[in-house]
């Protein structure tokens, strides 16, 4: 069980300065099947990053066991433009599901925790800390299909998330279950 880990939370441009603090977190935890990670996929991440912190709502929730960083997680509000709902591949989802006004759906990036971290709640605590205060119709994220992800698949279900399609958001990318959970707020 949790004992001393503690969740601090940045806001956009915070939350750049914070991105030295959780990354060799990052690197540890993406470099478990089964994302395999390596210097490629860290570089491209931390590109991705920085463009994120510049998102509408973008908040970050770091958790710390003392100065040690245990997990991490963020996301931002999707744009009018976004092209989220757009990269499903097995689904058509009606125009009025897709449109976004800045302030609709709330898209979790990452939510992560270390190896050592896990099944202590830690991950609960993270999502929690992030969805707090958000005022959205609903949240949306993906996660991968594989078995490694089933954990966090089952905490998603647990959590009140249901798989709406299959996203493959860019070219090079790998499939993502596509997952979303109304909120009571809207």
């Amino acid at each position: 069980m949790m004992t001393d880990v503690r969740f601090d939370r940045y806001e956009s441009q915070a939350a750049v300065a914070q991105l030295d603090a959780f990354l060799p977190a990052y690197e540890e935890i993406y470099a478990e099947p089964p994302y395999l990670e390596g210097p490629r996929d860290i570089a491209e991440f931390i590109d991705r990053y920085q463009v994120h912190t510049r998102r509408p709502g973008m908040r970050l929730i770091i958790a710390r066991d003392k100065e040690e960083v245990v997990g991490f997680t963020y996301g931002y509000f999707l744009a009018t433009e976004t092209r989220w709902w757009h990269n499903l591949q097995d689904v058509t989802l009606p125009d009025a599901y897709m449109r976004e006004d800045g302030h609709r759906s709330f898209v979790i990036i990452e939510l992560a925790v270390r190896m050592a971290w896990r099944r202590r709640g830690v991950a609960a605590s993270l999502h929690a800390h992030l969805l707090d205060s958000v005022d959205a119709e609903r949240v949306t994220l993906t996660v991968r299909p594989e078995a490694e992800a089933d954990p966090a698949r089952a905490a998603y279900l647990a959590w009140g998330y249901r798989k709406i399609g299959t996203s493959h958001p860019w070219v090079d990318a790998p499939l993502y279950d596509c997952m979303v959970r109304e909120l009571s707020a809207g």
